[in-house]
């Protein structure tokens, strides 16, 4: 018998050899030749569109969380079946696991201060990129020791703030204030040090980037939107923004087109959106007037 053949053939009956998912299988008396049972296929798979098969990558990495979450945590399954006895234990056992995954002043100041940050970027309906950031800016604070003797409560909002500040994402102080825990003051003594010490590189945020959500709110059509956009491009390139509230000039040329357009639109309820005074909105609106 040839090399060949008695691979390809059982070497107790010489049957046919067969294979069998990850085994080589006689047809004749069933014997099992080999097997390999090694998944050669990829392992970081994940069945988003099939609620009946089970993830198998993990959570992402995510530096909203002062462990980057890699950390395990002991769940609350519902479908253990378990007496009062192991209930509790299991419940001392998860109590002292989440005490164990916090070793230091430092870390658990992290853990209040990213749950504080994560609750008001959802608030304020920002980006997981502006989250980020902001847990980055804390961790960049708390290595300068900037935290000592200011509260956690106007560091975390003020982290937010800088964040929409240097990523030019139109949020207002008051509107960082209206959710979070801290008074104005904690917030601007918080942000004060940082701009001091970690040199951030904020800017005006351009009036543009508030005009789709203070149409929105004031219920004003795309095309009113359209050219307060251009009115802002003319009030830029005539040097009408400098030195103004961006969020006021921003409602002023809403307020400018709705009027060319036969909207209607009141300076009040053009002042209230953008969080300013009728006073301050028709100064811009005379400029951008004349």
């Amino acid at each position: 018998m040839s090399e060949a053949h008695a691979a390809r053939s059982c070497p107790e009956c010489d049957g046919r050899l067969t294979p069998d998912g990850g085994e080589t299988v006689c047809e004749e008396c069933g014997l099992v030749v080999s097997e390999d049972r090694i998944d050669r296929g990829p392992d970081w798979r994940s069945f988003e569109d099939d609620d009946t098969r089970e993830k198998r990558t993990g959570a992402p990495l995510t530096r909203s969380r002062h462990d980057r979450g890699l950390t395990t945590e002991i769940g609350h399954g519902s479908d253990l079946r378990l007496t009062g006895r192991k209930r509790r234990r299991v419940a001392r056992m998860r109590k002292h696991h989440e005490r164990s995954r916090i070793g230091s002043k430092t870390e658990r100041n992290q853990v209040y201060a990213f749950t504080e940050i994560r609750r008001l970027v959802s608030s304020l309906d920002l980006s997981k990129n502006v989250r980020d950031r902001a847990c980055v800016l804390f961790e960049s604070a708390q290595s300068e020791d900037l935290l000592r003797g200011r509260s956690l409560e106007g560091f975390t909002a003020a982290v937010v703030y800088a964040t929409c500040r240097t990523a030019s994402v139109s949020r207002t102080l008051d509107e960082v204030l209206e959710v979070a825990r801290a008074s104005r003051s904690e917030l601007k003594a918080a942000y004060d040090a940082m701009n001091r010490e970690l040199g951030l590189s904020t800017g005006p945020v351009d009036p543009r980037e508030y005009l789709p959500r203070f149409a929105s709110k004031l219920d004003l059509p795309t095309e009113v939107e359209r050219e307060a956009a251009d009115l802002v491009e003319r009030g830029r390139e005539e040097n009408l923004i400098s030195g103004r509230n961006p969020g006021g000039f921003a409602a002023a040329c809403l307020y400018a087109a709705a009027r060319g357009t036969d909207h209607r639109l009141t300076q009040a309820a053009a002042a209230e959106v953008a969080d300013v005074t009728p006073v301050t909105l028709r100064s811009s609106y005379r400029d951008l007037r004349d």
